[in-house]
């Protein structure tokens, strides 16, 4: 396992997305090294999971701090850690991407974007919104980060059904399974240069 590859982690809340890389990589099954975790809430629980696992720390509370100097705070700090790649894990602050870190910010979310994705759309209220407009199909979705809400270009996505008598808290359940094998798997694919772009189109090596 590579520990050359760095990559910084950005949360606002419980962690779990940190919580799965931590047993990853413990378990030899990561190939980034996590330089840093930065929150964007002072009292995120997360914070305490990169504790334990000695992981560097760092706050930039969205509430005090304004944009732009909230952005350019947390990059600057990924520039100081010298990450090669920043991985959103439940971060719910829109960032304005620096011109360095363009193609170099991903963000999993918890639906097949395009559909049910967008400013407001995240946690529970994605799996609300698709189980009440009756798909058979939900899952989960790793992209580049831009400027706009779920917008950048898609990396991978993984797939579920959906019942028809399925619950929004079932599905949800169903898609983090997914998300916590697909997340450090397109993570590990960076560390080894298999993702490549071509403006919208991404393609993964495997």
């Amino acid at each position: 396992m590579s520990s050359q590859f760095k990559i910084a982690v950005l949360i606002s809340g419980s962690g779990t997305t940190l919580r799965n890389f931590v047993e990853k990589s413990e378990a030899g099954r990561f190939a980034a090294e996590i330089s840093l975790v930065i929150s964007s809430n002072p009292d995120a629980p997360g914070l305490q999971h990169a504790e334990v696992a000695g992981i560097p720390t760092s706050v930039v509370d969205r509430k005090r701090v304004p944009e732009p100097e909230f952005s350019q705070q947390i990059f600057q700090q990924c520039r100081e850690a010298q990450v090669d790649l920043v991985v959103m894990g439940g971060f719910l602050r829109k960032l304005t991407i620096a011109d360095d870190f363009e193609n170099r910010v991903i963000n999993i979310h918890p639906s097949l974007i395009p559909a049910f994705c967008g400013k407001g759309n995240y946690g529970i209220r994605v799996h609300r919104a698709a189980v009440k407009y009756g798909v058979k199909l939900s899952g989960c979705t790793v992209h580049f980060v831009d400027n706009e809400y779920d917008h950048g270009p898609i990396i991978a996505q993984r797939s579920v059904s959906v019942s028809p008598e399925e619950t929004a808290e079932n599905l949800a359940k169903k898609i983090f399974v997914e998300e916590c094998q697909l997340y450090p798997e397109i993570i590990n694919q960076f560390s080894k240069g298999n993702v490549t772009y071509d403006g919208r189109v991404v393609t993964v090596k495997q």
